[in-house]
């Protein structure tokens, strides 16, 4: 008798079933020598091929998987600080972002006739008045200059800057008011007096008139706002550890807060071209960042401008800065430190705005191996409540690392005022002093625009 075996169904269905090759397997890469490099060979060609295809992939991501990629990899860095005591900072700072330094304001603000008299024709942010139409005539009588030159700002007419001197004196003998209640806390001085007065200028809710804010209601306001932008500026050799006698980039990062800032939809007009850069001094350190000193942390990467990437204000208009409580211009007079009363100011203007209008242009796709097409404009406004500080920076180039720096004639541009006294004291119940040329350009500063706007 046969022995019976048992063969289950899917055993059939599986010698009965017709075979499926597998697909073969997709061609390698084109290689542009005789034999392919390996990825995890440690040959300079192969470690070359990665990095070009680490730009490659970096290229041809998007805007939000750019910055993810770019910032993933958290390695010791530099902490770079905004407000710093240490010496000559600014130098150092422009040679870090490629800054070159320009005293005075650019032409738009240079360019300024003195107001007209009561009665006369004035420029108002609409564009009425003789004023327009003069600025309408010259430039259609000459097409290629107003393409290459900023726009002309609104001139301020007497009853727009009566208006922002009362509502100033009025702000600034309330905070005196409250000054006298209570006395501030230890090292909170400038949080107490300073930051409130600031608060006025810049918002929707702004009592300033809206001649002097021709963007109010477009203009997006954040109050202490997180901004940071990070990147790498020069190579170093590993000294120790497993990596020894590799070369790495220098990797430095700025946190800021500034006290608020306005952003906008669209961009604001460049001061001067692009080319007009070309050329311009900016200093060259050749010693380590320790020697500043700055120090080495390792956190996460951040590039932020104080808003998220869909947000539809994503160029920066105005940001005002407070500065700390240490910071004491008779102090630094009476320990023979004079000439860093403005130094400490320059740096923080470099360093603030360059880390604000980067992270803007980082936003739209651009970094170090893909150069900007346009420049992007920032301004700012430091103070310590009756000093004020203007400054104005065009960023032209991203290209800061060493790969990327070769042969690059850009330099960023920042131009920046001394300081300039608001007032000179407060007493019974008035204001003494009050400068009509700060309150102008302050106003100036808010009046400037798109051109489309």
């Amino acid at each position: 008798m046969a022995a019976r075996t048992r063969v289950s169904l899917r055993s059939l269905l599986r010698q009965h079933a017709p075979t499926r090759t597998p697909p073969p397997p997709p061609p390698p890469p084109p290689c542009t020598r005789r034999w392919c490099r390996r990825l995890t060979a440690k040959s300079k060609s192969s470690l070359r091929h990665r990095y070009e295809l680490r730009v490659a992939e970096l290229r041809a991501a998007p805007g939000e998987e750019k910055l993810r990629l770019l910032t993933r990899v958290p390695r010791m860095k530099y902490a770079v600080l905004p407000q710093t005591e240490a010496r000559s900072a600014d130098r150092w700072y422009r040679y870090l972002t490629k800054t070159a330094y320009l005293p005075g304001l650019p032409e738009p603000y240079q360019d300024q006739d003195p107001p007209p008299p009561p009665g006369a024709g004035t420029l108002t942010p609409g564009g009425g008045g003789d004023g327009g139409a003069d600025a309408a005539a010259s430039a259609a009588a000459s097409p290629s200059a107003s393409a290459s030159a900023p726009p002309p700002l609104p001139v301020v007419g007497e009853e727009t800057l009566a208006e922002v001197r009362s509502l100033v004196s009025l702000a600034l003998l309330q905070e005196q008011w409250y000054l006298q209640k209570r006395r501030p806390f230890l090292y909170r001085v400038q949080e107490h007096n300073v930051e409130p007065f600031l608060r006025k200028p810049g918002g929707r809710d702004s009592p300033l008139p809206g001649r002097a804010q021709p963007l109010r209601w477009l203009a997006t306001r954040d109050l202490k706002p997180d901004v940071h932008f990070y990147w790498s500026r020069g190579q170093r050799i590993i000294p120790r550890g497993h990596r020894r006698g590799r070369v790495e980039p220098i990797r430095f990062q700025i946190d800021d807060k500034p006290h608020s800032q306005i952003r906008i939809p669209r961009q604001l007009p460049q001061f001067v071209p692009m080319e007009s850069s070309y050329g311009l001094e900016v200093p060259e350190i050749k010693v380590s960042p320790d020697m500043m000193p700055l120090f080495k942390r390792q956190y996460q990467n951040h590039i932020f401008t104080g808003a998220k990437l869909a947000d539809p204000a994503r160029y920066g208009h105005t940001q005002f800065h407070v500065v700390q409580d240490r910071y004491h211009r008779d102090r630094l007079t009476k320990r023979g430190q004079a000439d860093q009363v403005e130094v400490f100011l320059r740096a923080h203007g470099v360093c603030s705005l360059f880390c604000w209008t980067a992270a803007q242009a980082m936003y739209q796709g651009f970094w170090s191996r893909q150069d900007l097409t346009r420049p992007f404009v920032s301004q700012a406004v430091i103070t310590d409540g009756q000093f004020f500080s203007f400054f104005c920076y065009q960023l032209n180039t991203l290209a800061l690392s060493t790969e990327a720096d070769v042969d690059n004639p850009r330099r960023n541009l920042l131009w920046g005022t001394e300081s300039l006294r608001l007032y000179e004291r407060v007493e019974d119940g008035r204001v003494v002093g009050l400068d009509d040329g700060v309150l102008r350009l302050l106003i100036q500063f808010l009046m400037n625009r798109p051109l489309d706007a």
